[in-house]
C-alpha cells in the first residue's frame, strides 16, 4: 500500500532534491522543490520496483509526479489494477 511516508522515503533516496523530502507537504510541487526530469525517471523506476507495478505510457508525464499526494493516488490505483489482473 502506497503511503505518503513511503513515497517521501523513495523521493529522498532517488529524487535528488535540494531540500529534505521530509519537510515537504503532500501537496507541495515537487518540480518547484527541485525535482528534475531525470530524477523523476529515477523516482518512477524506484516506485515501480518498490510496489511491483508499471506506469503505463499515459501516466508518464509531469502531472503524475507533481506532488506526493498525486503519486500516492496513482500508485494506489495501479496497485489495485495489478491485484485485479
Amino acid at each position: 500500500m502506497a503511503t505518503a511516508d513511503t513515497i517521501r522515503t523513495i523521493l529522498a533516496q532517488h529524487g535528488k532534491l535540494p531540500v529534505d523530502a521530509a519537510t515537504l507537504n503532500e501537496d507541495s510541487d515537487l518540480y518547484a522543490a527541485g525535482l528534475s526530469s531525470f530524477a523523476s525517471v529515477q523516482l518512477m523506476l524506484a516506485i515501480e520496483e518498490e510496489f511491483d507495478i508499471e506506469f503505463p505510457e499515459n501516466l508518464l508525464n509531469r502531472k503524475t509526479f507533481s506532488t506526493i499526494a498525486t503519486i500516492v493516488e496513482v500508485v494506489t490505483e495501479l496497485s489495485k489494477d495489478q491485484q485485479a489482473a
